[in-house]
């Protein structure tokens, strides 16, 4: 899943965008305004976390336009401003939590998961196909009840195609999800990504395989 990140502390985005990255999100970070409406116009996000006090303008502005303009993306609001009428404020123009700095990393991480758990959002607690089941919460990835050992990025793209099970996924979109703007790919990154799970999978005796629909995508279904 991708998130947008804005936020102009230089120091608290690397640790923010770690910790997301390490949570299996992929991060676009900006550092105001201007760059995060370029982005919302480039990509569809899952959730975006918002600072309020930017070089250039009030991060509520951003809200309000995306509240009107009909969007529903979670939006947590991560701010130093923490009287009661700053959260009302921030609520009432249209943000889904309200997280006040300084914050613990862990509690941070928790917020966005649970905003992507509510109802018709993306996150659910548990996937599963054949003999395999991920919770999405703590990432454990389990075949016949025994953990079986992904890397984060192998466990997104696990959950990718357990979201769409039988049906095939777009490369494009998997790519969309799993890597942020500027990330350095290989020609063939994708390929190596789809190999390795599939690797970890079958020594699992996991009863799914991943399909390659060659020119389009890929497909995971059962294999009994």
């Amino acid at each position: 899943m991708r998130l947008l990140l804005v936020e102009d502390e230089p120091e608290l985005s690397a640790l923010i965008r770690n910790a997301l990255e390490r949570a299996g999100f992929a991060v676009d970070l900006v550092p105001d305004l201007a760059e995060a409406d370029d982005h919302l116009a480039l990509a569809g996000y899952d959730a975006i976390v918002l600072d309020l006090a930017l070089p250039d303008g009030d991060g509520l502005s951003l809200l309000r336009r995306l509240r009107a303009g009909g969007s529903n993306t979670p939006v947590l609001v991560l701010t130093a401003r923490d009287g009661p009428d700053d959260r009302v404020a921030g609520l009432d123009s249209g943000a889904d939590d309200y997280l006040v700095k300084p914050f613990h990393m862990p509690e941070l991480v928790a917020r966005i998961r649970a905003l992507l758990r509510r109802p018709g959002a993306v996150l659910g607690v548990t996937l599963s196909l054949g003999n395999l089941l991920l919770d999405t919460t703590t990432r454990q990835v389990r075949v016949d009840g025994l953990d079986i050992r992904l890397s984060v990025r192998e466990t997104a793209l696990l959950e990718l195609l357990l979201r769409r099970q039988r049906h095939v996924v777009p490369r494009e979109i998997l790519e969309q999800n799993l890597y942020s703007f500027g990330a350095e790919l290989g020609s063939n990154a994708m390929e190596v990504l789809v190999h390795r799970l599939r690797r970890k999978l079958a020594e699992a005796n996991a009863t799914l395989r991943v399909h390659t629909v060659r020119g389009v995508g890929y497909l995971l279904a059962g294999t009994e």
